[in-house]
């Protein structure tokens, strides 16, 4: 369990978070709420959503849950105007919901396609449609888009989480030139392999997990699966005022999967 100790980086902040509940989400809202965020913890699975906001916010963060299925046009609409009429602003935003599948093109069906390219990407666009606008009204703000090493080059299988995350990529970019002169920033973290429970679902549906596992971790030249908290102090940087001149910018957190 990451134990963060802060130093106020993101000191009454607005944050919204997606995906939140685990993962790369977990570490990142322990690291942001220890850093002094105000922070709207998103995600569909409530149980671990709600406890981990209370136990967040009975160590003293100002931390609360809302569910949210990102495919939803009108519960995203919803969660940022939740953000607004509670905390009156919105700083950061960062989408990190998602979902994938390690088929190839050949073996994935069209709903199993659909499925990722709206959560994925389109629960991008949408957070990004309405979040502009409120931080427009602050006078800017931090976009971080959760892409991957996968949205960067090509591997066996993962056809269509593939082509998600290269969109969220480029998508990224968009938005982040779109939007500088109203000082919102925008930028994507490509993480590679990390123990998450999404990568163990992946790993445990193969035939041998083990040995996929270890080919997984193989494939990174550090040699081993990254861990959450290496994904969400890049979140903290891209969050704090520290990147004020990160525009479009791709952090690789990957172990070195992607310079290979």
């Amino acid at each position: 369990m990451l134990q963060h100790k802060g130093s106020g980086r993101l000191a009454d902040k607005v944050c919204i978070l997606t995906g939140g509940a685990s993962g790369i989400g977990e570490a990142t809202a322990r690291v942001f709420a220890a850093e002094g965020a105000r922070l709207i913890i998103v995600d569909i699975q409530v149980d671990k959503g709600e406890r981990l906001a209370a136990e967040l916010a009975k160590a003293g963060g100002t931390v609360v849950f809302q569910r949210c299925d990102m495919s939803v046009h009108a519960q995203v609409k919803s969660l940022i105007e939740f953000s607004e009429k509670r905390f009156g602003r919105l700083d950061v935003l960062v989408n990190n919901a998602a979902v994938e599948s390690p088929k190839a093109e050949v073996d994935t069906t069209e709903e199993e396609y659909d499925h990722i390219m709206d959560v994925n990407v389109k629960g991008v666009f949408l957070s990004t449609k309405y979040a502009v606008p409120l931080m427009k009204k602050n006078g800017g703000g931090s976009i971080i888009n959760i892409s991957s090493a996968y949205g960067m080059i090509g591997s066996i299988g993962f056809g269509a989480y593939h082509a998600s995350k290269g969109a969220v990529r480029l998508f990224t970019k968009s938005t982040a030139v779109t939007h500088a002169r109203h000082g919102i920033r925008a930028n994507s973290i490509h993480p590679g392999a990390v123990d998450t429970p999404l990568l163990r679902e992946a790993i445990n549906s193969n035939d041998d997990p083990k040995r996929f596992e270890k080919t997984v971790a193989e494939s990174q030249p550090i040699g081993r699966l990254g861990r959450p908290e290496e994904i969400a102090y890049g979140c903290l940087f891209f969050a704090s005022d520290e990147s004020k001149f990160c525009i479009g910018s791709e952090l690789s957190i990957d172990g070195g999967m992607v310079a290979q």
